[in-house]
């Protein structure tokens, strides 16, 4: 097995002149089983195995065993993969992205994740990820190889998908198109920073007319269902229809909500309706521990890498927000900050996760935020987030942790297929390398 030589972060501008397209093909199906021994296999769901094997065919895994055991194969020749000393890791998973909707925020052309109009529940994600975006590759590298991909703007954006990093179509990187419906909960505190042009009249008044309008939405698709209900000649409505699965239970509802004020307003709103309810943000949530496990309410953290927002917060509040979630018993995973500068940078999120390791967070359960809770909270475990028989797949090989900054992914398999690693950022990095080497500047094998 090849090591892939770790790469430098070429500069954001250089990223951008080189375009939206990227030339790494999709990975072919897998034909033969395949094994992969002498790992130290990290689970997630059933503890850590020395020196096991995964065998897996047709993307899905077989067996998980220890050392020792094995299985037999008498009609089909297998793929070995000695991974002595190396690891074995669900991929990473990241969610609340816009990872695959957007390629360069500067160019509209390129940014993908907004309807027209405040309520667009009928807006899925899926259908508008560039397979070719130059930032999956540079994402999937860092072990991510699953994400949980939101609309964004208005107040209901759309619908969530949740899309494998590798594909040659959207409909190939699709694992679920209808994740739970995105509401943007409007900030029901006014802003006082120096940088707020508008009144607090005038901010309240907003808040109010945005509430109206996501109260509105749901009375209408409620309306619109009991009469489909009472008369079949009610002609179906895409937009309403696009609301069921979130009213009726079957999915949840994504609240993104940060301060303390915005996430006590959407889960007292969300509880009343009985919603099964996931905020997306919640910086504020240790702040509504009781509230938050009352009412069955799981929270997407979007990141530890910020300032705490009061001036008497303590300076590490940010990054211990997970382990104070854990500790309380709150259902949460680590989530991106999901805007559009964020895109290009998700492989940091495990830099980020790695913070509030640093800061009380057990490093088990941090690997679980990133991959089994994470599928969790958008719908996929059944599929994907564990080593484990029956799931798909998709796993890293590391030569250690993943959240260490050192750490190389030496290889990964989405759905068993085995992906190239290569990406725009390692391609110049070789490229500029081999001009050093020719300037007789630097010596190193090739």
């Amino acid at each position: 097995m090849n090591r892939i030589l770790s790469f430098f972060v070429v500069s954001m501008s250089l990223a951008a002149a080189a375009g939206a397209q990227d030339l790494i093909h999709s990975a072919p199906p897998q034909t033969r089983p395949i094994g992969v021994r002498n790992a130290t296999i990290h689970t997630v769901s059933h503890g850590v195995i020395e020196r096991g094997v995964v065998w897996f065919m047709g993307g899905q895994i077989l067996a998980v065993l220890p050392e020792g055991a094995d299985m037999a194969w008498s009609d089909i020749d297998p793929i070995d993969i000695d991974a002595e000393g190396l690891h074995i890791y669900p991929g990473m998973i990241v969610a609340n992205t816009l990872t695959g909707l957007v390629e360069i925020n500067a160019v509209n052309a390129t940014r993908d994740f907004a309807e027209t109009g405040d309520v667009t529940p009928e807006v899925r994600a899926a259908p508008a990820i560039n397979p070719d975006s130059t930032i999956i590759p540079v994402t999937r590298s860092a072990g991510i190889l699953t994400a949980g991909v939101f609309p964004s703007s208005g107040v209901i954006p759309g619908r969530a998908s949740v899309i494998r990093m590798d594909g040659w179509t959207w409909e190939d990187m699709t694992i679920s198109d209808n994740a739970g419906l995105v509401i943007n909960w409007p900030v029901v505190r006014p802003v006082t920073a120096w940088w707020m042009q508008r009144s607090e009249e005038e901010q309240l008044e907003e808040a109010k007319q945005n509430l109206a309008k996501i109260e509105d939405a749901f009375r209408s698709a409620e309306a619109y269902f009991e009469a489909r209900k009472a008369d079949a000649g009610v002609r179906e409505s895409i937009r309403w229809e696009a609301m069921r699965p979130a009213i009726e239970g079957s999915s949840p509802v994504f609240i993104r909500a940060q301060e303390l004020e915005q996430i006590q307003s959407a889960v007292s709103w969300a509880s009343g309706r009985g919603l099964k309810t996931v905020i997306v943000g919640g910086r504020d949530a240790h702040l509504c521990l009781d509230l938050l496990k009352r009412h069955d309410v799981a929270v997407m953290v979007t990141g530890t890498h910020s300032l705490p927002r009061r001036r008497d917060s303590h300076y590490d509040e940010p990054f211990r927000l997970p382990a104070v979630l854990e500790e309380a018993g709150v259902r949460w995973c680590m989530a991106s900050g999901g805007g559009a500068f964020q895109a290009p940078h998700e492989r940091n999120m495990l830099h980020q996760t790695a913070t509030a390791v640093a800061h009380g967070l057990d490093m088990d359960v941090a690997i679980r935020s990133l991959t089994l809770s994470a599928a969790e909270l958008l719908g996929v475990s059944d599929s994907i987030g564990s080593i484990e028989r029956g799931k798909q797949a998709t796993f890293i090989i590391t030569d250690g942790n993943p959240l260490d900054i050192r750490t190389n992914v030496e290889m990964a398999f989405i759905d068993g297929r085995m992906i190239d690693l290569a990406n725009k950022q390692s391609k110049l990095s070789e490229k500029y390398r081999e001009k050093y080497r020719q300037l007789g500047l630097i010596e190193e094998e090739r």
